[in-house]
């Protein structure tokens, strides 16, 4: 009997069954500037550089870490890759940057396609999210590396902004409001903490409803993360924006000093904004410190934007009509890019 590459474990059939089954969705993306199909090498898009001076590309990338072992559990995976384009996006969203186009990077065992179309599905919602073309990606079938039913993904953005309109920071001065917007819980960080704390310590199960929080806690922990690109397209043309930073793995405390200049600390209260459920009943359950909960989790807050004091109530009024619920968590002092949680 001869060898065939399906019965070493790799399927091209349903590999093209899964690109056919993607095709449609995926265009729905597409920007006037894509221009190739679907099944080619390369995607190519046609940077418009008329309506800039001196265009500056940016680029990230970012996976969505060990969530997707709850999403395996309960067989959900439509939501996942909007967390994949979500930790992208925002990340270069921090310097002012356009989002222009998306691609993925789908790995596992043996491909179902069904279920990989779910988790395109969610990759194709958060690129409509974020106004950003997927325009490629890579699927890869490698039998005997990851476990059955399971799989691995990256993600990477690449967007546009005038070298001008850079926003790095280096504005920023004492006495600045510090805006928080509301994260939508947990994001895609600090998965491995809350999974030992919430089936280790707590023995919960997904599929529990928890009282506190609502809700089963499959869906909790399953909610998507928040895109902030409406939030900043709202107020990028009529406030000063100095800084911008995405709170992901590291907290506000372990992020938002990067975006400090090296003579600027920030003082953040705590008690001025309305903290998800979900971080307290998993800092009871594990009897977890705040200062460990606050450099490891978002605690409420996904995105923030820094600017003049003055502009305070015009930022947050902005946010609230674009459907982003905002406070002002705290302000700039001097300081060595340090932030106190008090």
């Amino acid at each position: 009997m001869s060898i065939t590459y399906k019965k070493a474990g790799v399927d091209i059939d349903e590999a093209d069954r899964f690109v056919s089954m993607i095709s449609p969705m995926v265009r729905k993306t597409f920007r006037k500037e894509v221009l190739t199909d679907i099944g080619l090498f390369a995607g190519l898009f046609k940077l418009d550089i008329s309506k800039y001076k001196e265009p500056i590309l940016v680029s990230g990338t970012d996976g969505v870490g060990t969530k997707l072992k709850i999403a395996f559990e309960v067989d959900k995976h439509d939501t996942v890759g909007i967390d994949l384009v979500a930790m992208c996006v925002n990340d270069i969203l921090t310097v002012g940057a356009e989002p222009l186009f998306f691609l993925d990077y789908f790995a596992t065992g043996k491909l179902k396609a069904e279920k990989a179309s779910e988790v395109i599905k969610g990759i194709v919602e958060g690129c409509r999210q974020a106004g950003c073309a997927l325009i490629g990606g890579e699927t890869a079938e490698l039998p005997g590396f990851y476990r059955e039913n399971e799989y691995d993904m990256a993600g990477f953005a690449v967007g546009i902004v005038e070298r001008k309109r850079i926003i790095n920071g280096s504005d920023i001065k004492v006495g600045d409001a510090i805006i928080g917007v509301a994260s939508s819980g947990l994001h895609s960080n600090g998965f491995s903490l809350a999974r030992k704390v919430l089936f280790e310590i707590g023995k919960f199960k997904l599929e529990q409803y928890i009282p506190e929080l609502g809700c089963l806690l499959a869906d909790e922990l399953l909610k998507p993360t928040r895109i902030y690109v409406n939030a900043f397209n709202a107020i990028k043309d009529r406030l000063n924006i100095k800084g911008m930073a995405h709170i992901t793995g590291g907290g506000i405390t372990g992020n938002l000093p990067r975006i400090f200049p090296s003579n600027i600390s920030a003082v953040v209260n705590k008690n001025s904004w309305n903290i998800n459920p979900i971080f307290d009943f998993i800092q009871k359950t594990g009897r977890i410190s705040d200062s460990e909960m606050y450099r490891v989790f978002n605690m409420g807050i996904g995105f923030i934007f820094i600017v003049d004091k003055q502009n305070t109530d015009e930022a947050i009024k902005i946010l609230s009509k674009e459907g982003y619920e905002s406070y002002m968590i705290g302000e700039t002092r001097e300081g060595s890019r340090e932030v106190e949680i008090k």
